[in-house]
């Protein structure tokens, strides 16, 4: 009979780990958090020192059951959950509302940065106990999250509407992606002309094409068309002398290996993978994939990290198959970077098997599961590789005054561009400047002048958004994706394509929150709050000092917005579609499932209906037009308007032929 308890976060992990290790063991999961605050009342004393009030979990009794039945028959108990400071709380609260402590039996704390047998045998050699540290910095920032959380959200729900929330991260995002949408409404083109010289040597018989630099050694931007007309006027019918020419070699230096933000970010970019979803197939990863000849194992480290570091043999491995792959000439130093915010708790996210090649898995992967572990595993490969090497030469034409520059490049030294592809730049090779040398005089055969105005900031995307909360210390690795998902669900801003807009509900609540608690909406307050909590985790703040701190100016806050906010109305969207039943014209609603019609007289009129995305192509077989529907999964398809009658349907967007 197993004398040793494991206990993990996930039931996926079950059968791995006690596969890895054998009979003498029990390996039970607590299902995520078994104690958490009660859902119907705030649950911290604000009066008592901010004590919180955990209670067992709705729906978690037989758990807990299980688990109390699996600790009778231990001698050893072995919480090993997740190796981050929400990891270490729900060890905490296991150990607690198991009794573990006097229980009499021997309970050790024991993590590991991956789901490998090497991995969790080792930890089992080397237990440790609770780090009281981490507990506090995970209870602190529950406490303060549901104090602002449960204390705010009354407040929206009174003067704006029901089901809103706000939050001491997500509405300081709110913010950022607001302040983004004033920028880009307030933003005034400004006027540029680019004038471009195609000039010609007739002893080398070689044309070049270049660009106005500015008049002798200075930078000169043409603002009008009167200043494009006046270089024109100030180079025709003269010739240009090449005065300079420089080779310049430029290296590229190899990416590091992924961290959270990171991962995300490249996911959006190369993959269209949305945070959440980026989330979820890379916690399948670390958590086990079934191969033939492996069984259940974990492919990738941790997936909540912000550091670049990297275990000594992890490093060799990766090193040795660049060299067996690339050539010795490819291998790197391996540089790692971490920020002062970079908590450094455990490696960057890498493969846990340099020999699990992504060709190897391919066929035993869903497809977005592999493109993933694909990205994951060539970023770590190109970490470890050397810089990328370009040839440059720069060329400058002088014709009186006016000078014009020219410039070609190309890659002498692909480096870790060979695993990483898609992050080359683009290669101006330019035959003819190479033949020219200092003093060669050309003539101009054509100039062209274009007229330019300055755009306005990007939108938010999900990757650069999670990229600028990173660089702001706006939450941590693990909140990223939660804290997008949370305020795209309360449609304080919505997603067009991979752009994020701001929705008229998400202006009003921000300037509600800016009016009236404009500390929680301040990103250096919210930033340096971060810091506060991250000082619990080093030990050298004391978490109840932290919210003495923070909650009497909240407090006195949320006492005046009580009093003195306005109750705003925030109209309903309204569309051109009539309701067949009552003739009121319908109203866009927000749903489970997304948008849909509703009819503005509810509840003497309950009628609904799906909002309609139409393509703007017509149906190949009926002629009328075709709409956007999706699966329930979410996958898009295109169908004619006319169904049921028409039943033409197409995964793919139809050609403009169909039309």
């Amino acid at each position: 009979m197993a004398n040793k308890l494991i206990i993990v976060e996930s039931p996926a992990k079950v059968h791995t780990i006690k596969k890895f290790l054998g009979s003498g063991y029990d390996v039970v999961a607590s299902a995520g958090h078994i104690r958490d605050l009660p859902k119907s009342r705030l649950g911290v004393d604000v009066k008592g020192d901010f004590e919180p009030e955990y209670i067992t979990i709705r729906g978690k009794g037989e758990v807990m059951a299980e688990l109390k039945k699996a600790v009778k028959k231990a001698d050893k108990i072995y919480l090993a959950t997740d190796p981050d400071r929400e990891g270490e709380a729900i060890s905490w609260h296991l150990q607690e509302a198991l009794k573990l402590g006097s229980s009499g039996k021997e309970v050790y704390r024991i993590t590991f940065n991956e789901i490998t047998k090497n991995a969790v045998r080792e930890a089992i050699k080397n237990p440790t106990k609770l780090n009281e540290n981490l507990v506090s910095a995970q209870q602190a920032r529950r406490v303060m999250d549901r104090v602002v959380g449960y204390e705010l959200s009354p407040i929206l729900w009174k003067k704006v509407k029901g089901k809103l929330s706000a939050g001491r991260v997500q509405s300081a995002v709110l913010r950022l992606v607001c302040d983004r949408e004033n920028e880009i409404s307030e933003f005034i083109p400004q006027e540029y002309w680019t004038i471009g010289a195609e000039l010609f040597c007739e002893g080398r018989n070689v044309h070049v094409s270049t660009e106005y630099y500015g008049k002798d050694d200075k930078k000169a931007a043409v603002s009008s068309e009167e200043e494009a007309d006046a270089v024109e006027k100030a180079v025709e019918g003269k010739l240009f002398t090449l005065t300079e020419k420089k080779n310049v070699t430029r290296r590229k230096a190899s990416p590091y290996p992924f961290t959270t933000s990171t991962l995300q970010q490249d996911a959006s970019n190369r993959l269209n993978f949305s945070t959440q979803k980026t989330m979820r197939l890379a916690q399948q990863l670390y958590e086990g994939v079934k191969l033939p000849g492996h069984g259940t194992i974990g492919l990738i480290t941790y997936l909540r990290t912000d550091s670049t570091r990297v275990a000594a043999e992890a490093d060799a491995s990766c090193k040795s198959y660049v060299r067996e792959t690339y050539g010795n000439e490819y291998v790197g130093a391996g540089a790692v970077k971490n920020s002062d915010l970079s908590q450094d708790a455990h490696e960057a996210i890498r493969p846990t098997d340099m020999l699990l090649t992504p060709e190897s898995v391919k066929n035993d992967l869903p497809r977005d599961l592999y493109r993933l572990y694909n990205l994951i595993y060539r970023r770590f490969v190109a970490s470890r590789m050397k810089a990328a090497v370009y040839d440059s030469l720069n060329a400058r034409f002088n014709c009186g005054e006016e000078v014009f520059t020219a410039s070609s490049t190309h890659l002498s030294f692909p480096g870790y561009l060979l695993a990483y592809e898609g992050d080359e730049e683009k290669a101006k090779k330019d035959r003819g400047l190479e033949t020219l040398e200092e003093g060669d005089v050309l003539s101009l055969d054509s100039l062209k002048k274009q007229q330019h105005f300055t755009q306005p900031p990007a939108h938010f995307t999900e990757a650069t958004l999670v990229r600028e909360m990173e660089e702001l210390g706006l939450g941590r690795p693990s909140t990223y994706a939660p804290t997008i998902t949370n305020i795209l669900s309360k449609h304080y801003i919505t997603r067009e394509g991979r752009n994020l807009f701001v929705t008229e509900l998400g202006e009003v609540v921000n300037a509600l929150m800016l009016k009236s608690f404009p500390d929680i909406v301040d990103l250096g307050f919210t930033a340096s709050m971060e810091k506060q909590l991250d000082a619990v985790e080093e030990g050298s703040e004391d978490w109840h000092e932290v919210m003495r701190e923070f909650y009497p100016s909240f407090s006195d806050e949320i006492r005046k917005a009580e009093k003195e906010l306005e109750k705003v109305k925030v109209e309903d969207e309204k569309t051109d579609v009539v309701c067949e039943l009552c003739g009121r014209q319908m109203v866009v609603k927000y749903g489970r499932n997304g948008k849909f019609l509703a009819c503005p007289g509810f509840p003497e009129c309950r009628n609904t209906k799906p909002l309609l995305e139409y393509a703007g192509i017509a149906c190949p077989k009926c002629g009328k037009e075709l709409v956007v529907r999706r699966t329930k999964k979410g996958r898009r398809f295109y169908a004619c308007e006319g169904a049921p009658e028409c039943d033409y349907m197409s995964w793919n967007r139809p050609s403009a032929k169909a039309e």
